[in-house]
């Protein structure tokens, strides 16, 4: 059995860091991907006359040293390959009533492009073949 998610896109906004109280990192990032809209079956154009766009958010979560590298090294609109896996949770709210969530817990981000701020000076070089 495998649980297994690849995603490749673009950071939504910079990531957020918290420590729990056991010292444990956890970098939060959200990565939406996209994929051409459909009408009946059917991509179509935009008013501006490219290929309509349907977004997905998802949300990626990193813990310790991946975490902190991610909150180093990354911003929003930077494009990456996320891996790792499905993880749901449930839970109930203060009034009783059941909530869900779904997240990616990351066992790997490679940075693809360069964040748009000077705060990646020393980020791992980017593969270019």
């Amino acid at each position: 059995m495998t649980n297994l998610v690849i995603l490749v896109g673009r950071i939504a906004r910079d990531p957020e860091t918290r420590t729990t109280q056991g010292g444990t990192n956890i970098t939060s990032i959200s990565v939406v991907t996209d994929r051409p809209a459909r009408k009946d079956g059917k991509t179509y154009k935009d008013e501006n006359g490219y290929t309509a766009k349907d977004s997905e958010f998802h949300r990626v979560t990193c813990f310790n040293g991946l975490g902190q590298n991610v909150a180093k090294y990354c911003t929003k609109g930077q494009l990456v390959t996320v891996e790792g896996r499905i993880h749901y949770t449930q839970w109930e709210d203060q009034s009783g009533t059941k909530r869900y969530g779904c997240e990616i817990i990351a066992d790997k981000v490679d940075f693809l492009t360069k964040g748009r701020t000077s705060s990646n000076d020393g980020a791992p070089d980017i593969d270019e073949d």
